[in-house]
């Protein structure tokens, strides 16, 4: 025991020695008169760009649908009381794009059901954010925060990404904020990993765990070339293998949302698929890549521009086509009612439509026409399959954040079951049970299969 305690005291005197030594001697910046390569001049450039992310969700005590009906209660003299209800708080990360609005980009994931969404700076300054708006399908959100003192990083063109280029990633793993970790684009294009509704992830290398998600990566120049986002790993830590959102296909979303406050994406009508080396041969083509029109909808906008079946579409607009899922990708990215060229072979001739997408809420009603309570929601009929045949019902189409459609509690696709317990199957009935209601009302909603009851005063 003594021993081991004089060892001890020896390790501690050596320790204590060297380190005296390093104080006493500077470290060389220089090697053979070059410079040491290190990250720190770009990151204390961007780092400031980087924030925090802290949700704050709202869990009410659930019961059962009669005790949320104040007549209920009053008729039977039921007490009115506050339900409990509990807060749970996530995190993650974010950047600011637009230092002078006080844009920050995140994932959609971080910030989905959040009551009250804070950032925090680099500096350790606080606010509370503004969702503007959310695309699910990519997983992309923008916040905003009224304070103009911020610093944005610069933006990249991720088309021009190499599998090899070095990159980095800035977030908050773990909640712990400011982490950076290193490494290269291990591939490109990553799709069909049935992590979101439209892929085309950029594959790293760079250590991503839970909490960088919404948090940026960057290349050796400190320019944004994605939106971290998800990671492969069976034990939910890092093992190598994490995916970006690249940057182009986050601002083509982001500039729809800052602009809309929603991505409301058309119908063109076609089922695609890559080809292969017999469709290549079948056809006589003399191309490598492109998307096969393996069918294609009556009346639909493809229809109207004339495609016809095995026709392969090889470029949309500028953008040549790799493959299906590339141009799934690139018609996602669209807004309803745009415009585009598409370029295809057909008979082994190249030939060149327009097109337009069709917009799949044309015949959809704002919702203010129906009453004070849904506006900022647009509503029309749907047929719904069901056990008992096909039913007609109310369906809900985009919902603009903090509207007072919102704010009751509809998102978009939500289908209108009954209103007031009255059974809904047209907007007309809606109308007449409002017309006939008082100012409190519930409704029942069917949300991903799963029935839900809204009230509202």
């Amino acid at each position: 025991m003594r021993l081991f305690t004089l060892l001890l005291q020896g390790s501690i005197f050596i320790a204590l020695s060297w380190s005296n030594v390093i104080h006493a001697v500077s470290l060389p910046t220089q090697v053979n008169g070059e410079t040491l390569p290190s990250l720190a001049p770009m990151l204390k450039r961007i780092m400031p760009a980087v924030v925090n992310i802290a949700t704050m969700t709202t869990i009410a005590t659930t019961e059962h649908p009669l005790l949320s009906d104040p007549f209920f209660r009053r008729f039977f003299s039921i007490p009115e009381q506050q339900p409990r209800e509990p807060q749970a708080q996530s995190l993650g990360s974010g950047v600011i794009i637009d230092a002078k609005r006080g844009v920050v980009l995140t994932n959609q994931h971080v910030v989905r059901h959040a009551d009250k969404i804070l950032i925090t700076l680099h500096d350790g300054r606080t606010f509370t954010a503004q969702l503007t708006g959310a695309d699910p399908e990519t997983d992309i959100a923008v916040l905003t925060i009224g304070e103009n003192n911020l610093t944005a990083v610069p933006l990249a063109n991720s088309d021009r990404l190499e599998v090899g280029d070095f990159v980095v990633a800035i977030g908050s793993p773990f909640g712990l904020a400011q982490t950076v970790t290193s490494g290269i684009i291990s591939a490109l294009g990553r799709t069909g990993l049935g992590i979101e509704g439209y892929e085309n992830f950029i594959q790293t290398d760079a250590s991503i765990n839970p909490g960088n998600s919404g948090g940026p990566l960057v290349n050796l120049r400190g320019e944004l070339v994605g939106i971290n986002t998800a990671i492969l790993a069976p034990g939910g830590g890092n093992v190598g293998i994490g995916f970006a959102i690249p940057t182009n296909m986050v601002m083509t979303i982001a500039n729809q949302l800052l602009a809309h406050g929603d991505v409301r994406r058309g119908h063109f009508g076609i089922s695609v698929q890559d080809i292969n080396h017999e469709i290549i041969q079948a056809l006589s083509l003399d191309i490598q890549h492109g998307a096969l029109v393996s069918s294609i909808a009556p009346d639909s906008a493809a229809k109207i521009a004339g495609l016809q079946l095995g026709d392969v579409i090889i470029r949309i607009n500028d953008t040549a086509i790799t493959s299906a899922a590339d141009l799934r990708n690139r018609l996602g990215l669209l807004r309803a009612g745009s415009s585009f060229q598409l370029e295809f072979i057909r008979n082994q001739r190249t030939q060149r439509v327009q097109a337009t997408l069709i917009d799949p809420y044309r015949d959809f009603i704002v919702g203010e026409r129906i009453a004070s309570t849904f506006e900022g929601a647009l509503l029309g009929e749907v047929i719904r399959q069901s056990l008992h045949g096909h039913t007609r019902v109310v369906s809900v189409g985009p919902v603009r954040i903090d509207s007072p459609a919102w704010h009751s509690g509809l998102r978009p696709d939500d289908l209108i079951l009954k209103i007031n317990r009255q059974t809904i199957n047209s907007l007309k009935a809606l109308q007449q049970v409002i017309l006939h209601s008082d100012t409190v009302f519930s409704l029942q909603v069917l949300r991903d299969n799963q029935l839900i009851f809204l009230s509202r005063q």
